[in-house]
C-alpha cells in the first residue's frame, strides 16, 4: 500500500511537465486538478486489478458502490449500531488508499438509498482501539467522492482527556435526507448543539441554521 503514493506522485509530476511543455496556453488550476484526478482514478483501477477485481467500463467506485448493502432510512445513533455496524461490508484496499485511509486495518461501508438524486455512502473508519468513526460521503455520477461529513467520533480515552469536558456526538438521517448532528459538551449538557445539513445540487453537505434546543438522545 505504501508504494501507491510514490507511483501517484511520479505520474502527477510527469503529467504536469507534459502539460507545461506541450501547451502554448496557460493550463488552469481546475484543468490541472482534473488531469491529476484522472491519474488517481487510473491508479485505483490498477490496484483493484492487482487484487483480482475484474473491471468493466464502470468506475471502480461504481463497482464498489453497487456491491454495498443498503442502510434503510430513517436511522439514527445507538450504541449498538456504532458497535456492530450492521450490514457494512469491508472496503477494498485500493478504495481505502484513494480515500487516504492508510493505517486503518478494517474500514467498512454501506450505501444509503438514492433519495432526491443523491448517492451517499456511510464509511466506518476504524480507530486503534477497535472503535469506529462514521463518515457520510456524497458521490458523483461515477460514484467518486465529492464531499464528506463526520457523523460520529468515539470519545477519546487518554489521561489528558480525563481533565477535559466530555465530548460526544450523536446523529440522525431522515427519509428526506435531513442530517442532524448533536454535540454534547459534558454529561450535564442536556441541550447540546445541533447542526443540520442537507445535500445540495452540487452534492455538497451544506449546513443550515439551527438553534441550540433540547432534543431527546
Amino acid at each position: 500500500m505504501n508504494e501507491v503514493k510514490p507511483i501517484l506522485v511520479c505520474a502527477c509530476l510527469s503529467l504536469c511537465a507534459c502539460l507545461l511543455g506541450c501547451s502554448n496556453r496557460r493550463t488552469s488550476e481546475a484543468e490541472l486538478l482534473h488531469k491529476i484526478d484522472s491519474v488517481n482514478r487510473l491508479e485505483v483501477k490498477r490496484q483493484m486489478k492487482l487484487q483480482g477485481i475484474e473491471l468493466s467500463e464502470a468506475s471502480p467506485f461504481q463497482l464498489f458502490y453497487d456491491s454495498l448493502g443498503l442502510q434503510p432510512l430513517p436511522f439514527s445513533y445507538s450504541e449498538d449500531y456504532v458497535r456492530t455496524l450492521p450490514g457494512y461490508k469491508p472496503v477494498p484496499i485500493a478504495i481505502a488508499t484513494y480515500l487516504e485511509l492508510e493505517g486503518r486495518e478494517a474500514p467498512r461501508a454501506i450505501a444509503l438509498p438514492e433519495t432526491l438524486g443523491s448517492r451517499l455512502v456511510l464509511l466506518a473508519a476504524d480507530q486503534e482501539d477497535g472503535e469506529y468513526e462514521l463518515w457520510l460521503y456524497s458521490l458523483d455520477n461515477e460514484c467518486f467522492p465529492v464531499d464528506k461529513l463526520l457523523l460520529y467520533e468515539p470519545e477519546r480515552k487518554s489521561e489528558t482527556r480525563l481533565q477535559l469536558p466530555k465530548q460526544e456526538a450523536y446523529f440522525s438521517v431522515t427519509s428526506d435526507m435531513i442530517i442532524r448532528v448533536w454535540e454534547y459538551a459534558s454529561e450535564e449538557d442536556d441541550k447540546g448543539q445541533i447542526s443540520l445539513y442537507i445535500v445540495d445540487d452540487s452534492r455538497q453537505f451544506v449546513e443550515r441554521p439551527y438553534d441550540i434546543i433540547h432534543e431527546g438522545r
